[in-house]
């Protein structure tokens, strides 16, 4: 038998390199991975036919389309090794085929038991477009530090592959291709497996984690990419308008190979929430346009620098990409409290990240009901020794008094520990829930 990787629905893609493609993986299952998945299944429909369901896209179609609405609870980037309880993410199928399938399976129902929030779980399931994808023709090399050899969270130190004008010409654009055979393949054999009882859609990429910054840091190392900034601006230029080109070119190969797909669903937009938006048509998974979808960009390198040096090196050059969308989500973890105005510059701005380490007043009081507030409220207080559920809860109660008024989605998220506790994030999640039905 023949098959491919599950399509992991939570994590947006890459454009280029080989950070994002769905692999080719052989399938193989046995009747008795059927019987576990089929079960696994029957429980996952039953959920997914919740009523709240509707309830729950309802708000966040509301909350996107900038209508009144409260806020929106929602989680993501969770350490999953911590979170096994009575073996309710035990893996018991034989393959990696299957494995992946139940995987996904076992943690959409573990996060519906345990700490829902207003997440929706949709009643597809989603078979791969194999796509491959050859690379910008530069390696990333790095070094990495574990504590802990079970979380997937590490330490990078990379090694500069970047240091001239001349090294720029290294960066190629990739190759991007379409393996249907295998991709029509895998769908069948999800079907086969399932029996039925889920329905299975071949989807494409539903947006790209587009974040060129990153890359830089990557290939450059950051120390040399924050000094170079200022000695070196004509490098700096030179490697950003590259990266952005190959990623435009990359990005169009895609939608002419007809594997975008739409993100007006419970996909995850940039660093957000969900994409839900009367604003997008209902769309496919295959075949769509970057003009009804959303986009991302974000460049947490650049939390420090100024607006000025943000909107020169970063904002000029992401909006070539940005605009190329229905509507967009710009940040992750940089401060952007004090960058407002220039990100009204992107035309189809729609969410702006608002990280622990903005001043979420001082961002509300620009934003207004302009756009959506894509609240993090830090998960350092599930990473303490001793958890205070009391202290989380006052925390969260004072972001949320100081973006009154304006469209908020709450996300916690970059969760690389709980101590092996956790209930500390079952415990969080039903606290926001609760707190939020008080705005």
């Amino acid at each position: 038998m023949s098959g491919a990787s599950i399509f992991c629905s939570d994590v947006p893609g890459r454009v280029f390199g080989n950070y994002y493609v769905n692999e080719y993986v052989p399938i193989e299952y046995n009747q008795v991975d059927c019987t576990a998945l089929r079960e696994l299944a029957y429980r996952f429909m039953e959920v997914a036919n919740d009523p709240r369901q509707q309830e729950n896209k309802k708000n966040w179609k509301c909350l996107n389309d900038l209508k009144v609405c409260r806020p929106l609870v929602w989680h993501n980037e969770v350490c999953w090794h911590e979170m096994n309880v009575d073996d309710e993410l035990t893996l018991t199928t034989s393959s990696t085929f299957t494995r992946r399938i139940e995987s996904e399976l076992r943690r959409q129902l573990y996060l519906w038991k345990h700490m829902p929030g207003d997440m929706v779980i949709e009643p597809v399931i989603y078979s791969p477009a194999i796509v491959e994808n050859t690379g910008i023709g530069v390696e990333v090399l790095e070094d990495t530090a574990v504590t802990d050899e079970n979380n997937t969270i590490v330490s990078h130190h990379f090694i500069p592959q970047i240091q001239s004008i001349e090294d720029i010409n290294r960066i190629i654009t990739p190759k991007v291709s379409f393996m249907k055979k295998q991709s029509d393949d895998t769908k069948q054999a999800y079907e086969d497996v399932l029996g039925g009882v889920i329905p299975v859609q071949m989807r494409g990429f539903p947006g790209f984690w587009f974040a060129p910054w990153d890359d830089i840091v990557t290939l450059m190392g950051v120390e040399n990419a924050l000094i170079n900034l200022y000695d070196e601006p004509e490098l700096m230029y030179r490697l950003i308008d590259r990266l952005i080109g190959v990623y435009i070119e990359a990005l169009t190969q895609y939608e002419n190979l007809g594997v975008i797909a739409t993100n007006n669903s419970n996909f995850r937009i940039g660093s957000g929430a969900y994409g839900y938006s009367s604003e997008l048509p209902a769309g496919d998974t295959l075949n769509m346009k970057c003009s009804d979808i959303w986009g991302a960009a974000a460049a947490q390198i650049l939390t420090s620098a100024s607006p000025q040096m943000h909107e020169e090196f970063a904002i000029t050059y992401e909006k070539k990409w940005l605009e190329r969308f229905k509507l967009s989500y710009y940040g992750c973890c940089e401060a952007l409290d004090k960058k407002i105005d220039i990100l009204r510059s992107i035309k189809n701005l729609r969410k702006i990240s608002i990280s622990p380490w903005a001043d979420c007043g001082n961002a509300a009081s620009q934003i207004g009901r302009d756009y959506v507030i894509s609240l993090k409220p830090s998960p350092a207080v599930l990473a303490d020794v001793s958890f205070d559920l009391d202290s989380a809860r006052d925390l969260l109660k004072k972001s949320l008094d100081s973006v009154k008024g304006c469209n908020v989605e709450i996300i916690i998220k970059d969760i690389s520990t709980v101590r092996y506790y956790p209930q500390r994030l079952w415990d969080w999640v039903k606290m926001a829930s609760e707190l939020v039905l008080e705005y």
